[in-house]
């Protein structure tokens, strides 16, 4: 019923939208009205022209608080609904189907004191019903503050030096190694220090943070003091519209557990990423390539692991549908237990989808190599539908497979067998406007020799229905 009331309310709101958008005045420069995966990065006072207001939600987004346009408040949220149904989880350690509802809310108030104070405020709720065995950590969030910062700086553009400090979110690059978790009930936060600078063309970040610990209660979070994570993540465009990321990340984990036990982790990686964006206008290719070593300690022994990822795309938009064909091939290292050196690549804290579809299910990206073709094409009235199988390997026989967070799921058990198995999946989005949206998921994985070797072995299927609305 309460998701019923909101996607109501969310349809009468746009039709106030399309009316009001249809007596709106040209601009010969169209503002940014797009909503950003960081609430913080979304830029509204172009407002402080009314005669640019077109939506029903303008009138929020920007409010001036003076007698000067650079002093004012945003006011933005969403509200998102799901219900996920996953059977054989981890390939038969729960030989169930397990279905769930999830409900995400959030809104943010973003406060402008001129050119140079700024404050960002985002409160987040994240409710789960049904779950058999109760809500993760990842499901469950009764109300807490998914960012509370202060921001100093001086003017925007080149050689800008921006200051921010408190609870905040971090997004870099294609997201393997840094991510909000946006697929999950509750995404991720993290409490400290970040420096933004720019540099004529490059865009140089320096943190030192602390991940959020997720209770479920009320506002009783905090920060992870087992926990240190910091570095340096630089990009910048270069020719071709291709973009350069080069970076360095640290972290100190007192406990951390891999197969061959656990000890206080302090791992080093150093990486680069070369990218150029999907094409829109023209036929043309898209690549995402990245690679990193890691380096530290584990305990008494040394780490040595790395990872190469790639992702190779070609788009033809001026065909019907707008097909997009691609490819990823990965590869990242695991361990030898008997060596003194630790193999097993950290992924730090990536994506929850980045295998497709199974976003809250193993296996993650560690000690894997995977084949990953992708079809994505665009119908009518905004809905788009892709549709990809991955293949996966172990890297190394002697390590097992691990879930997206990090923790083992499956142990190598003496199995000799590298195949972890394959996954075809699908998925079907309808952007219904620029706030209101729908999604439906199917994946099924289906078990290879290692998998029956080491465990249970049962297929694992995931499917999912969303339902988002964004202002």
């Amino acid at each position: 019923m309460r998701t019923a009331l909101l996607l109501a309310m969310a349809m009468a709101l746009e039709g106030s939208h399309a009316q009001a958008q249809s007596v709106a005045t040209a601009s010969l420069v169209s503002p940014d009205r797009s909503y950003k995966l960081l609430s913080e990065d979304e830029d509204w006072s172009f407002l402080q022209d009314t005669s640019l207001r077109q939506d029903f939600w303008d009138p929020v987004k920007y409010i001036p608080i003076r007698n000067d346009d650079n002093w004012f408040l945003t006011i933005g949220g969403e509200a998102r609904e799901v219900w996920e149904q996953i059977g054989n989880d981890n390939w038969g350690e729960s030989p169930f189907w397990n279905g769930y509802f999830n409900e995400r809310y959030m809104v943010h108030f973003d406060v402008h004191y001129g050119k140079h104070v700024r404050t960002f405020v985002e409160l987040k709720s994240g409710l789960n019903s049904f779950r058999i065995g109760g809500p993760r950590p990842i499901d469950e969030k009764k109300l807490d503050f998914q960012a509370a910062f202060l921001e100093l700086g001086t003017t925007a553009g080149e050689n800008s030096v921006n200051l921010l400090v408190g609870r905040q979110e971090l997004e870099y690059g294609s997201g393997r190694l840094i991510d909000v978790r946006e697929g999950p009930n509750v995404r991720l936060s993290f409490d400290g220090f970040r420096l933004k600078t720019k540099v004529h063309s490059w865009q140089i970040d320096g943190l030192a943070v602390r991940p959020d610990l997720d209770n479920p209660g009320f506002f009783d979070n905090a920060p992870n003091h087992a926990v240190g994570f910091w570095g340096v993540y630089a990009t910048r465009p270069t020719r071709g519209g291709t973009t350069l990321d080069l970076y360095y990340l640290g972290l100190d984990r007192a406990q951390a557990a891999f197969q061959r036990g656990t000890a206080q982790e302090v791992r080093h990686s150093l990486g680069a990423r070369f990218s150029r964006p999907i094409a829109i206008e023209h036929p043309g290719w898209d690549f995402d390539y990245e690679g990193l070593g890691q380096f530290g300690t584990f305990g008494s022994a040394n780490i040595r692991a790395w990872t190469v990822a790639s992702e190779t795309g070609y788009r033809l938009p001026t065909l019907p549908l707008k097909p997009r064909f691609s490819a990823k091939v990965d590869i990242s290292s695991g361990d030898h237990p008997n060596s003194t050196t630790l193999g097993t690549f950290n992924p730090l804290y990536p994506k929850g989808n980045y295998f497709g579809v199974l976003a809250t299910t193993g296996p993650g990206p560690i000690n894997f190599v995977d084949v990953h073709p992708h079809v994505e094409t665009l119908f009518p009235h905004n809905v788009s539908v892709s549709v990809d199988w991955i293949f996966q390997w172990r890297e190394s026989v002697e390590d097992g497979v691990y879930a997206v967070p990090g923790f083992l799921i499956t142990a190598a058990n003496g199995s000799r067998a590298r195949y972890v198995g394959n996954r075809p999946g699908t998925e079907i989005r309808w952007e219904a406007n620029r706030h209101l949206w729908f999604q439906a998921d199917y994946g099924i994985f289906f078990a290879g020799p290692f998998l029956k070797q080491a465990g249970p072995g049962r297929n694992l299927n995931y499917w999912a229905l969303w339902a988002g609305y964004k202002f």
